[in-house]
């Protein structure tokens, strides 16, 4: 789990930022089976994360604190034997929080909260959270959400009230967080980045806060509701010195480690029984890469008597008859299209354009189904 804790945490935007160091607070969690019954602790690791555009007339940015707590599980009893995250935000400000299923109870409530108890009120409120369905062929999330190009928006607003509204269990958001590069780096936004501004900016910048903004919008949902998130072409951000994602990177967690990717773009999970895949529409999937390496390893150890239901997900979709992103991850889908039908994929979710729906092959054989889907209008 991650955090940002106290008035120390806040961003910094301006000519000249100077990171805050991340061991002047804790990371903790406290979480417990009744709110006033918190008797369990785990202590983590924390970071803080730069945007900077070094050029004349630009704003760099710096985070507040991040913290990532991990509760180390018996993973033999394993509820989803990766990560889920939890989003929420501590005291004033924050970003994510992780936890691997620490040997809980399958389908269990659980009540938390983080920050730095040796700090005076850099505690947060109490929330609670609820535990996956052990793996299996009987036991399944009772409502999966599954979201792609959220933003923050007054569509944002509708998506986000009618998900909270069914409670889901479980959401996947598959890519496209909070667009924060559709703004210059003193909060001015356009629709079409490269239409209102390409011509000007001597780099594609971004508006850092709005991860911020995004981030206390959605506590309210994500407190309480595992999410899993992808990759999408929103989250690259460059920065100097060719860095990418950066922020992607900082504020989430992936179980990487525990699917054997060892990536935070690419990463499998079970719930219930289904085994979930999360792919890199912005990772190498190129036949002789590592992720196709990893997909194909994953694949194989995939046992349907235990998972019967195999689902994906990713950014850009492999057919569309939009026509501004026709065929954009078309290698992507010769790569790895006909290892996903082998081993009988059910369903794939993912974003990027108005939604749709697309049977995975050409082919006249039985099909797996792709669904597609966008909720916000940036």
């Amino acid at each position: 789990m991650a955090l940002t804790l106290g008035s120390a945490g806040e961003f910094q935007m301006g000519g000249t930022v100077k990171p805050l160091d991340p061991g002047t607070v804790a990371s903790v969690v406290r979480y417990g089976l009744a709110a006033d019954s918190l008797v369990r602790q785990a202590t983590g690791d924390a970071l803080v994360y730069s945007q900077l555009y070094p050029f004349e007339g630009l704003q760099n940015y710096t985070s507040g604190i991040i913290h990532h707590v991990r509760l180390q599980g018996d993973r033999r009893r394993s509820l989803i034997p990766c990560s889920t995250i939890i989003f929420f935000f501590c005291i004033f400000f924050g970003s994510a929080m992780k936890y691997l299923h620490a040997g809980l109870e399958p389908a269990t409530k659980y009540y938390y909260q983080c920050g730095d108890p040796a700090l005076p009120g850099a505690m947060s409120a109490v929330h609670a959270f609820r535990t996956m369905p052990a793996v299996g062929p009987r036991s399944y999330p009772g409502r999966i959400a599954v979201v792609g190009d959220l933003g923050l928006t007054y569509n944002t607003t509708s998506t986000v009230d009618h998900m909270a509204s069914n409670r889901p269990d479980l959401v996947l958001l598959v890519g496209d967080v909070c667009y924060a590069n559709m703004y210059l780096t003193n909060g001015t936004g356009a629709d079409c980045y490269s239409c209102a501004f390409g011509k000007s900016t001597p780099i594609h910048e971004t508006y850092q806060p709005r991860w911020d903004y995004w981030g206390r919008y959605m506590e309210a949902l994500t407190s309480g509701t595992p999410m899993m998130v992808v990759e999408g072409n929103h989250e690259i951000e460059e920065q100097i010195g060719n860095k990418t994602f950066a922020a992607y990177r900082s504020r989430f967690a992936f179980p990487s480690t525990e699917s054997g990717s060892f990536s935070p773009f690419y990463y499998s999970f079970d719930a219930g029984g289904i085994h979930f895949l999360m792919l890199g529409a912005y990772a190498d999937y190129g036949r002789s890469g590592e992720q196709y390496r990893w997909l194909e390893k994953d694949l194989a150890k995939v046992d349907r008597s235990v998972t019967p239901w195999l689902v994906a997900g990713w950014h850009a979709p492999w057919y569309t008859t939009y026509k501004a992103h026709y065929r954009e991850v078309e290698c992507m889908r010769v790569a790895m299209e006909e290892l996903l039908y082998s081993h009988g994929l059910d369903i794939a979710f993912t974003g990027h354009v108005t939604p749709q729906s697309h049977p995975l092959t050409d082919t006249d054989r039985p099909t797996s189904v792709l669904w597609t889907l966008a909720s916000s209008r940036e």
